[in-house]
């Protein structure tokens, strides 16, 4: 990879202190045009080292696998990507720092991804948005383009929470349960999910108890206590950290094992299925069809994309494709997607996106709107669980 990180430019840009300052940082109309054999300058912010690591590792493989792709085809418009790539290491400080460098110096046209962390993702974006660049965030949280008038720059790949929560509610509803438990860490990802359960729970008519943990602890006896003994027949878990597996052997323990444990698609990570061992047998996962896309329907849109995915990602990276390689790399893709319905125009890439409609990505069909920057749906979200060493599908419709 060549991140060519000290491109120069003819094309101007406020510096950071004009930035910081608020002086006229919207007059993206007043750019000057590119010229057809200059690179397309873009940056990514992910977390390869931290807590978030098995994250960033396959997102940054998804991302490189994508820019090779366009590259090798031409590029956007005939423009090669440029691309830079930071290391947040997990902190939502040193994300701010590398979005500033982005900016300042390292002049891109737009960024793809946000730390693989909602978090960063949440505190980047009033940064890329006051400077007019867009930014295609990788990560979960609604609240990352919402309110789309103060989002005008920002879109996402990923599904939002209130989706997979009703996805999760239809399963219940299925199972007439209705006592439940949602147990979230403390995160931007986390406590985005417990804001959009207080309103999914209600309109759903179910009966919701929240508990909190921090994303480091190795302990929450106390917290999954009270879920037994207040009577909850399924517990929601909502994390990305390893901490999600000390809930699955805890609840274990306290015999939470024989009521529905089910975790959200941030948790679909083969690693963390090795890690709890039996106790992952029960367990149910919300997600995006990517990781079953073998056992999809040969009528399901996206299975032929997924299986091509499959086989480049192997061969390039010599192991498994996860979800979080498909999200960046549909980033990258929606990028060139939308950039491809205005001519090539960075300055136009917001209205490119909003025109994207039935998409057929490798997290599922996208389709945005100028009120909507989020392009997937409730349809996307499957149930699945973890089965003789390879994630399965558990219920489709």
């Amino acid at each position: 990879m060549n991140p060519a990180r000290n491109l120069t430019s003819n094309i101007g840009r406020r510096s950071f202190l004009q930035l910081a300052s608020g002086a006229a940082i919207a007059a993206t109309s007043l750019r000057p045009g590119w010229a057809a054999d200059e690179p397309l300058r873009m940056g990514s912010i992910l977390s390869v080292t931290g807590p978030a690591a098995f994250l960033g590792e396959d997102m940054k493989a998804g991302l490189q696998l994508a820019v090779d792709e366009i590259n090798a085809g031409g590029g956007i418009n005939g423009r090669k990507i440029a691309w830079t790539f930071y290391d947040a290491e997990s902190q939502t400080q040193k994300a701010l720092s590398a979005t500033r460098r982005l900016i300042s110096q390292d002049k891109v046209e737009l960024i793809v991804s946000g730390g693989n962390m909602s978090g960063i993702a949440l505190a980047m974006a009033p940064m890329a948005e006051s400077a007019g660049i867009p930014f295609i965030s990788s990560e979960g949280a609604l609240a990352i383009v919402t309110p789309v008038t103060e989002r005008k720059w920002v879109f996402k790949s990923t599904v939002d929470d209130e989706d997979v929560l009703e996805r999760i509610a239809d399963y219940l509803a299925k199972k007439s349960i209705k006592k439940v438990a949602l147990i979230a860490d403390t995160s931007g990802f986390g406590q985005g999910a417990v804001t959009q359960m207080k309103t999914v729970g209600p309109r759903r008519n179910l009966d919701v108890s929240y508990e909190s943990f921090d994303p480091a602890d190795t302990d929450m006896m106390p917290q999954l206590t009270r879920i037994r003994d207040g009577g909850a027949e399924a517990i929601i878990c909502w994390t990305v950290t390893p901490a999600g597996v000390v809930f699955l052997k805890q609840a274990q323990l306290l015999g939470l094992d024989s009521r529905t444990l089910i975790h959200s698609y941030g948790f679909v990570s083969s690693h963390y299925m090795t890690l709890a061992g039996d106790a992952a047998k029960p367990l149910l996962l919300a997600s995006l069809k990517f990781p079953v896309g073998d056992q999809l329907p040969d009528s399901d849109p996206l299975k032929a994309g997924i299986l091509r995915l499959f086989r480049s990602y192997q061969e390039r990276f010599n192991r498994a494709a996860s979800l979080y390689a498909a999200e960046s790399y549909d980033a990258a893709m929606l990028a060139k997607q939308a950039l491809g319905k205005v001519g090539g125009d960075v300055s136009r890439l917001p209205e490119g996106m909003e025109q994207i409609k039935g998409f057929a990505g490798m997290s599922g069909v996208f389709n945005f709107s100028a009120d909507r920057h989020s392009g997937l749906s409730k349809a996307d979200i499957v149930l699945i669980n973890w089965r003789d060493g390879r994630f399965n599908l558990a219920d489709y419709e």
